[in-house]
């Protein structure tokens, strides 16, 4: 008889619950967790494993496993042992539980007896939690790791630079003379611009700050190149008279500065340090290569990009379930005379994030990928769409590549941009 277990995950337990094939429930247990470090049980496991033994399991054939999360640390005692585990968005699970219950009750129980259900009915539908190397999930860990570390600096950054537009714009302006725009998000997280500010917090330290000691700091900061040219521009600029706060106030705010200072440079420096183990760690993957040869794609993005897509070469049957899980194909919604196509909301964020960024840096240089943007625009499609488009393409482009096992070729990859060029050669040797 087969059997199907299905596990709700929670912080302070496990239900587990166990289906036949006919959908009546074999067994059921909680297993629970340990409360010092909330590490999990090892006399759960064991019940959990005990469960499994009584309803048929075996190496050769293993249940299969439901579950609402694709981390932690049953999921990585489960991948250990070869099972076959279903990672369940929970937005799903709670779209199958109102197919039996329309009262919209709910339980731990329930939901587990749902996610057993759904393999027994529709484990075709969803996919396998992915059989990644041991190295691929170790970038996997270390660039979502660095991505949220990116994203904690520049709120952070943001909440630092508009606490220095109420009390201090002298600053901001000081590090924006020679660019001829505002301050930027790079230009505050940089070291010199934080070495600055930690010489000089406020308007009145300021005013007093010598050259010497701002090129100094900016040098201390990793500043190398045109120190000393400017350090006394932003001299001048912070010796410009500006609308002041009261003192008594400008202090608190300064004191305010400081700390939120102290916070940045201690994320500054773990996502220097995290980018550097992702670079080392990336540069030892099989697939280096051929990631790395796409235009738009470095030795961070492009280990983000095999961090989300993994190196199970059977993960996606093909090119477009990558891209719907990147979120790059749209969605076309037909109903009668209606029809609609829109962009997918639903999709992997932290792939959809760096894709951006890879068309962006792909797209700004003189290549295929560059022509491919303004003949998206000219057709009528957005900054943000003609972009979007463009990922589109090259993540299935790089399905190809990393299935075949061979480079990027931008010949193959747009071949009518390659015969466009070809064109005015023949025409002037005619």
């Amino acid at each position: 008889m087969a059997a199907y277990c299905g596990i709700d995950w929670a912080e302070g337990h496990h239900d587990i619950a166990l289906v036949s094939d006919e959908g009546k429930l074999i067994a059921r247990a909680a297993a629970h967790r340990r409360r010092a470090g909330h590490a999990e049980s090892l006399d759960g496991l064991a019940e959990f494993t005990a469960m499994l033994d009584a309803a048929g399991d075996s190496p050769e054939a293993p249940i299969p496993v439901a579950i609402e999360t694709p981390r932690g640390l049953l999921v990585a005692v489960l991948r250990a042992s070869g099972r076959p585990i279903y990672p369940i968005n929970p937005l799903a699970v709670a779209r199958y539980r109102e197919r039996t219950s329309v009262s919209g009750k709910k339980s731990d129980h329930v939901d587990a007896m749902a996610l057993a259900n759904i393999l027994r009915t529709d484990a075709h539908l969803h996919r396998m939690l992915p059989g990644d190397s041991a190295l691929a999930r170790l970038i996997t860990v270390l660039a979502r790791a660095y991505q949220d570390g990116v994203w904690r600096r520049t709120k952070l950054v943001q909440e630092l630079t508009a606490r220095l537009r109420e009390y201090y714009p002298g600053f901001l302006a000081a590090f924006a003379v020679g660019v001829g725009r505002r301050m930027s998000t790079t230009q505050l997280a940089s070291g010199d611009a934080r070495a600055v500010l930690a010489i000089a917090p406020s308007p009145a330290e300021g005013l007093k700050v010598y050259r010497a000691r701002v090129e100094a700091a900016r040098r201390l900061g990793g500043r190398q190149r045109r120190a000393g040219t400017l350090a006394a521009s932003i001299v001048a600029a912070l010796r410009v008279p500006q609308l002041r706060q009261d003192p008594v106030v400008e202090q608190a705010m300064r004191t305010e500065a400081l700390a939120l200072l102290g916070v940045l440079d201690a994320i500054c420096a773990s996502v220097d340090h995290l980018a550097a183990e992702l670079i080392d760690a990336f540069a030892q993957h099989p697939d280096y290569e051929i990631v790395t040869s796409f235009p738009g794609l470095a030795d961070i993005s492009g280990a983000i990009v095999l961090a989300e897509i993994g190196d199970d070469r059977g993960r996606f049957h093909d090119d477009r379930a990558l891209q719907a899980f990147a979120g790059s194909a749209p969605v076309t919604r037909a109903s009668g005379k209606s029809r609609t196509v829109t962009r997918r909301r639903t999709k992997n964020n932290r792939l959809a994030s760096v894709g951006y960024s890879w068309a962006f840096g792909a797209a700004a240089r003189p290549s295929p990928p560059r022509e491919h943007y303004p003949r998206r625009r000219e057709r009528g499609d957005g900054h943000a769409a003609a972009l979007r488009h463009l990922f589109n393409r090259m993540l299935g482009q790089l399905h190809h590549c990393l299935q075949t096992g061979q480079a990027y070729d931008p010949i193959k990859a747009f071949p009518h941009a390659a015969a466009a060029h070809h064109e005015p050669l023949s025409e002037a040797a005619a």
